[in-house]
């Protein structure tokens, strides 16, 4: 069956480490120009589902860190340091 058939790297990410591994080694093989347009296209593909997970990511753990650090987080200024 075909669906059976699809590739390995169609699949979600098992850690934002994986995703920025996989994406690394897709730039790299996009910048060497061996891959044939075809692939390009379909490693442009991959990137910018492996960009849009490691984005979300990012924002789960930022939303996380605020609700952790609640009202500790202050800007910084340089206000504090001048005299």
């Amino acid at each position: 069956m075909t669906a059976d058939a699809a590739p390995a790297k169609a699949t979600p990410p098992q850690s934002f480490e994986q995703a920025m591994a996989e994406l690394a080694q897709l730039v790299t093989q996009m910048e060497s120009g061996a891959l044939p347009l075809e692939a390009s296209v379909a490693a442009y593909a991959r990137g910018s589902e492996l960009v849009k997970y490691c984005a979300a990511q990012l924002e789960k753990v930022e939303s996380q860190v605020k609700v952790l650090e609640g009202d500790m987080l202050k800007p910084f200024s340089d206000d504090e340091g001048a005299q």
